[in-house]
């Protein structure tokens, strides 16, 4: 039987050289940030909850940036794993002049310049209690207000020592806004905000808290009152417009490969580029399924990242970057 067909999709199918001429997503080192951990230790050591993933030393950090830069990559994201002994219930040591991730920035900003640097602007990583800032007095929720003012010293001590691009990941109301005025009256108007608009209180964070050392103690409050209810579009459409009106440069939304209709959704809102961020748990997800063989590991880590960018995402912070440059797994 011959069907009499004048349009024939499959057309478009039947070859390689075919399909790569007409394909609408295409995958680049030029569209990936490479998130990186750095610790005080003279070694660098794999985080056991993401395969291939490593807490750098400063010195194996700066040699990895350099590897990846000239892999093409163009940017990275610097998270600092402090001490215990370094944490306090109001982060103290965030605006420390000896602070890691200060020293982390300058060492690269001055082995490799070329590379874009950013820095996240949050408190989880030095507070003892793990949230992403002070607490009010009666310990049950964040101090917007106060959290605020001191991430906005962070923010200035970060493009001190070099950082290009500051990320506040916080979630505070009213933190672009300020974070924009006090980096534009310290002189660093040139420096851009990422902002982390739209960040849900997901569960795919558990591997990140591991790997800065941020593990929140089970009878703390949870990060609901200030991370996004995964079940909200139109509060994440809301967050960017506000953000966007504040100044930032950059809007985020985290995490991604199950945000894909609001990577959309922030996508058609607003003019501004949109990142997203392949988080912990996504990325060890796919390890583990493929370590028991339940699926193909480089074909669904790159359907997964094809995704993100389809799906609307102009940039993509992932652990997976540096093997997408590799052209290997």
């Amino acid at each position: 039987m011959s069907l009499d067909l004048p349009i024939r999709p499959r057309r478009l199918r039947q070859s390689n050289a075919i399909r790569r001429l007409v394909r609408e997503t295409r995958l680049s080192p030029d569209d990936l940030i490479l998130p990186l951990f750095v610790h005080a230790e003279s070694g660098s050591v794999e985080i056991g909850s993401m395969p291939g993933v490593m807490r750098h030393s400063l010195d194996s950090l700066v040699g990895e940036c350099e590897q990846v830069a000239a892999l093409g990559i163009t940017a990275v994201a610097i998270f600092p794993c402090i001490p215990a002994g370094k944490k306090d219930p109001v982060g103290a040591h965030g605006l420390a002049e000896d602070n890691l991730l200060f020293q982390a920035v300058r060492r690269v900003k001055t082995a490799v310049p070329e590379v874009a640097v950013i820095t996240d602007v949050a408190l989880d990583p030095y507070t003892s209690h793990g949230h992403d800032g002070v607490l009010t007095a009666d310990g049950r929720d964040v101090d917007n207000d106060e959290t605020v003012e001191i991430l906005c010293a962070l923010a200035v001590l970060e493009a001190e020592a070099g950082a290009d691009i500051v990320a506040p990941s916080d979630m505070m109301d009213g933190r672009v806004g300020a974070i924009r005025a006090a980096l534009d009256q310290a002189g660093f108007s040139n420096v851009l905000i990422l902002s982390y608009a739209a960040k849900f209180a997901s569960a795919f964070y558990g591997p990140f808290r591991n790997a800065i050392g941020n593990l929140v103690e089970k009878d703390a409050l949870s990060k609901v009152t200030y991370q996004m209810d995964p079940a909200n579009v139109r509060e994440a459409i809301r967050e960017v417009v506000l953000d966007e009106e504040e100044g930032a440069d950059i809007v985020m939304v985290k995490p991604a490969g199950a945000y894909l209709d609001v990577i959309r959704a922030v996508k058609e809102a607003t003019v501004l580029p949109v990142a997203a961020y392949q988080v912990s748990g996504e990325y060890a997800q796919i390890h583990a399924a493929a370590r028991l063989g339940w699926l193909d590991y480089e074909r669904t880590r790159d359907e997964s990242l094809l995704a993100i960018k389809r799906a609307g995402a102009d940039m993509i912070l992932t652990y997976f970057a540096r093997e997408i440059a590799e052209g290997r797994s």
